[in-house]
């Protein structure tokens, strides 16, 4: 079956080429741009493909003019700016499109084939997976490959000689990269995807909003990975603290806002005994200056370049919010104390609710107290117990909650997730007089089998509550087990919903699922290890180990220049070898057939063997088979014809610049 392609020209086949690498490009950048943008990008590239198709010429200046106000228009309505990532990714990608429409000259060609290293360029603000790239790779051997394919000479050579020698190119270029990524200097991104504050994901957040989500839908993108050192602990102690929220104005939970001076605030008084867990921490991106640990830690997370410092209410920040993957060893106590052991003023802030909110809960918080009168441990006891025997439900599709959210979990709906307990159970207990505050963070996590790592989702997020008592002081009490033990653990993981690629392997075997996840996992987690958390401390780590006492930037520049040098000589010096160790004739002769390839001629003919080929297949009155003719002769007689070394040296170096200018036989 013959190939359509192949009949038609080389511009047009070439073309249609270059549009699918656009195309390739193009297609994960859809995910994050406006609609209009895609479809606009795709009917232009659609457009030009069909003009290489039917070999019809390229629309008028006025059509292009007008598409570009249509693009600037459309990116003002959209963003209300034309600067910005967003707004600049999204002009890009139209630009780049536009620009196929211009494809008249080779000038042209190397306007598209750049703007396009850029547009590959511009997917990593928005994901630096091992996917993407993997996809921006591939990208890049077919930018290379067309870029190789213009510099070929007329007629038809194959797109895949081209790949090939882009495929060498990216590979002789590959210690030159790797020498880039280990010493140029690491910039971290100053960019930050903003989320959505209308959509009901699972995932930490600085504030939470009791009842506003009817659905909450699970995230299953990874949040931190954890190596321990030694056995690591169960998975049910495995509680990652995050935001502390306090401060309650009816409807949403803040962190504290204190209404009494520094000096009379409760005070953190963390106190730890027995022996450390060692563990170390991969946190992904989250544009948050948090630094979850494990409890309790009182000694900063090993992160310098961020500073961190901890909260009265136990929680580690960052000096900057994490805008990149970062890496930091912990020590955490299992065993603590903290928190004032005696009633003082500050504890008040643990106290207070709004008025005029949930008056049901008020009045049942009033029956508690007068069955266990000053007794927190027994108010704790019986809301506990409540919980257990009353009918309560885990769920993640609750509904939306009214002004009155405790009164409805406790009285009407009896349903919710980990939000709505925790604040339920907080707001009776500080009606009852207990101090309490809501603590988020994740729970729990899986141990991948592969690499020995512990993953923790954004799905394992979650919310439990501290209960201060009196000569204890602040205790972890998680209310959510009490409603559904299967949540905190392992026994029943929440998992979100699968593509139907997982769905079908996993109701063909489930263990060929989980390994292949793990393993996927583990791969990522080397990318994540390697490449992603390749940081500014990791560079002059790797000047220490090569025997810098105090590197510096300065030593890190002339290293990398002393590198770059190096490498230059040597690939200097194997050009040199290479061109003494073989014979000039037999390289240009081997040029020649190489350029020939398409007549199909054998490749142990001589050069007049190759000339009388040429000859039988097109005909001597082809003016290019006759030029080929002379210049197979000429050589060959320059081979074996007597004459001194200079002369063959001359005499080479012009047949050298004709065979420049030769064409192949149509």
């Amino acid at each position: 079956m013959l190939n359509p392609l192949a009949s038609l020209p080389r511009d047009s086949r070439d073309t249609l080429f270059l549009l699918a690498v656009i195309a390739w490009i193009m297609l994960p950048q859809m995910a994050h741009l406006p609609g209009w943008c895609s479809a606009l990008a795709a009917a232009v590239l659609l457009w030009r493909g069909w003009l290489a198709l039917t070999l019809r010429p390229l629309p008028g200046k006025w059509w292009l003019f007008g598409l570009l106000l249509l693009t600037v228009a459309a990116t003002l309505a959209s963003y209300r700016t034309l600067l910005g990532r967003d707004a600049g990714v999204t002009l890009i990608v139209v630009l780049l499109a536009l620009k196929t429409l211009e494809l008249r000259a080779r000038r042209d060609a190397f306007v598209v084939f750049f703007l396009g290293f850029f547009t590959m360029l511009t997917q990593f603000f928005f994901s630096q997976s091992l996917l993407t790239a993997m996809a921006m790779l591939l990208g890049l051997l077919g930018l290379l490959t067309a870029l190789v394919n213009s510099h070929m000479p007329v007629g038809r050579p194959s797109l895949g000689q081209s790949a090939r020698l882009a495929g060498r190119m990216a590979l002789l270029g590959a210690p030159i990269m790797l020498l880039l990524f280990l010493l140029f200097p690491r910039l971290a991104p100053l960019w930050g995807t903003p989320g959505d504050a209308m959509s009901g994901r699972s995932g930490l957040s600085g504030s939470m909003q009791v009842g506003s989500i009817a659905r909450l839908a699970l995230d299953d993108s990874v949040a931190l990975r954890v190596r321990f050192e030694g056995t690591p602990p169960p998975s049910a102690e495995l509680y990652f603290r995050g935001p502390v929220l306090s401060t309650f104005d009816g409807r949403e939970w803040q962190a504290l806002r204190p209404t009494f001076p520094p000096h009379l605030q409760a005070p953190a008084q963390l106190q730890v005994t027995g022996a450390p867990l060692r563990y170390e921490v991969t946190l992904e991106p989250s544009g948050r200056p948090w630094l979850p640990v494990l409890d309790a830690t009182p000694e900063p997370p090993q992160l310098p370049a961020y500073a961190p410092h901890m909260t009265r209410e136990l929680q580690w920040l960052a000096n900057a919010p994490l805008h990149d993957i970062v890496r930091y060893r912990v020590q955490s106590y299992p065993q603590f104390r903290h928190g004032p052991l005696r009633p003082m003023a500050g504890l008040q802030d643990y106290l207070d609710l709004p008025a005029g909110f949930n008056p049901r809960t008020l009045q049942l918080a009033a029956e508690l107290r007068r069955e266990s009168p000053g007794d927190a441990g027994a108010l704790i006891a019986a809301a506990l117990a409540r919980l257990r025997s009353g009918g309560y439900r885990y769920t993640l599709e609750p509904g939306v909650f009214g002004q009155h959210s405790a009164d409805e979990f406790w009285f009407d709906r009896k349903q919710g997730f980990c939000e709505h307990i925790a604040s339920s159970f907080v707001i009776l207990l500080r009606a009852a007089g207990v101090p309490a505050r809501i603590v988020t963070g994740y729970q729990g996590g899986e141990r991948n089998t592969v690499d020995d790592f512990w993953v923790v989702r954004q799905s394992d997020a979650h919310a439990w509550t501290e209960v201060w008592v009196s000569g204890q002081g602040w205790l972890r009490v998680d209310p959510t087990s009490a409603v559904a033990p299967g949540r905190i653990g392992t026994l029943q993981r929440l998992q979100a919903p699968r593509g139907v690629v997982a769905d079908a392997i996993n109701t063909v075997s489930p263990v060929v699922a989980l390994n292949l996840r793990a393993v996927w996992e583990a791969v990522n987690n080397r990318w994540n290890q390697w490449v992603l958390n390749y940081t500014q401390s990791r560079q002059l780590n790797l000047l220490r180990d090569l025997g810098f006492e105090s590197p510096s930037w300065e030593d890190l520049g002339l290293l990398m220049a002393v590198c770059i040098v190096l490498l230059s000589l040597a690939g200097a010096a194997w050009a040199l070898w290479e061109r003494r160790q073989h014979d000039p004739w037999v390289r240009l002769f081997k040029a020649a057939q190489q350029r020939l390839r398409q007549t199909q001629a054998a490749p142990e003919l001589t050069p007049r063997a190759l000339a009388q080929s040429l000859v039988r297949q097109h005909g001597a009155a082809d003016p290019h088979v006759q030029a080929w003719r002379d210049w197979l002769l000429r050589l060959e007689a320059l081979r074996y014809a007597p004459g001194t070394a200079e002369g063959a040296k001359r005499g080479l170096a012009a047949l050298r610049r004709e065979f420049k200018q030769l064409h192949c036989p149509l």
